[in-house]
């Protein structure tokens, strides 16, 4: 577990989940661990149920009956979940943040500090790598992923770029993508240009937004009233999913109406959200753009 991640805002997301002893609660983001076993040493009989799409998790699994886990994506959860007899649910957490164990793997090719190939996969049986993307895709897909998922604001110029160098051959390396593109921004804003195209390429190949609001969507059935949804999310595409769907039940967060003025959305926002401290950040880089939102399910149809 040590080669993964000091858990972010540990604490904060066990206090906001309310773990009751009897009750079933999921980490759809298990990975090293690092929340979950916390959740479990809070139950009694009750259940902790682990999701992790990347296979290197189940290691990190305790010898425990309590624990089930699915070597999934998330966004399955209501599947495996009703198939198991597991809902509802007391609790649902989600960490949508790469692991330090994925970025410390050059072979896994998420890093700009190291060299290796563009892959970028977190489910290492699926097919498309970030290689894939950046040497097959054309030039107007190419733009709006990094417009959109890479909030870059010289897309098109990157796309160009790409599309130009990849005609002479194939980029296949992380480095190789890395010094064909490092000198379109000023020295000082590379490392953060950098981390916001390898974010935007990683979103692609792993389908992150719409996993996520998948999972969102589902939460709200599998959830019982009263039932607490956990998200941590580290970048603003993420986090307006997150946030505009604990507030109106829907991606706009446009909160809808009856004809009495009753709000018709499914949860109920216990805070604005958490961001971690000074101290924390000081000893988890990791933590640097977390931020933490918690909703308590209030429909009825569980």
């Amino acid at each position: 577990m040590a080669n993964y991640h000091e858990p972010v805002l540990l604490e904060k997301v066990i206090e906001c989940l309310d773990v009751k002893p009897d009750g079933f609660y999921v980490d759809a983001t298990f990975g090293g661990g690092g929340h979950g076993l916390e959740i479990l040493k809070k139950l009694k009989n009750g259940k902790l149920i682990a999701f992790d799409q990347d296979e290197d998790a189940e290691a990190n699994l305790p010898d425990d009956d309590r624990v089930m886990f699915f070597n999934h994506n998330f966004r399955f959860i209501k599947n495996f979940l009703q198939l198991n007899k597991l809902v509802p649910l007391d609790g649902l957490f989600a960490d949508l943040g790469v692991s330090s164990h994925q970025l410390e793997i050059p072979g896994r090719g998420f890093s700009t500090r190291f060299s290796g190939p563009l892959d970028m996969r977190m489910n290492q049986s699926s097919e498309l790598t970030a290689a894939d993307i950046v040497n097959d895709f054309d030039e107007q897909h190419l733009s709006k992923i990094f417009r959109h998922y890479g909030e870059l604001k010289n897309a098109d110029k990157l796309a160009k770029i790409i599309i130009k160098e990849r005609g002479k051959k194939r980029i296949q390396n992380t480095y190789d993508l890395v010094g064909l593109i490092e000198n379109l921004t000023t020295k000082n804003r590379r490392n953060k240009f950098l981390a916001q195209v390898f974010q935007a390429l990683r979103i692609e190949v792993n389908d992150e937004i719409n996993a996520l609001k998948e999972l969102l969507q589902q939460s709200v059935d599998i959830l019982k009233t009263g039932g607490r949804l956990v998200i941590i999310s580290y970048h603003s595409i993420e986090d307006r999913l997150v946030k505009n769907f604990m507030k109106a039940g829907n991606f706009e967060g446009i909160v809808h109406k009856d004809f009495y003025g009753n709000k018709l959305t499914p949860f109920e926002v216990i805070h604005k959200f958490v961001v971690p401290g000074e101290e924390e950040i000081m000893n988890n880089n990791r933590a640097r753009s977390a931020k933490l939102r918690t909703a308590r399910k209030i429909a009825t149809n569980d």
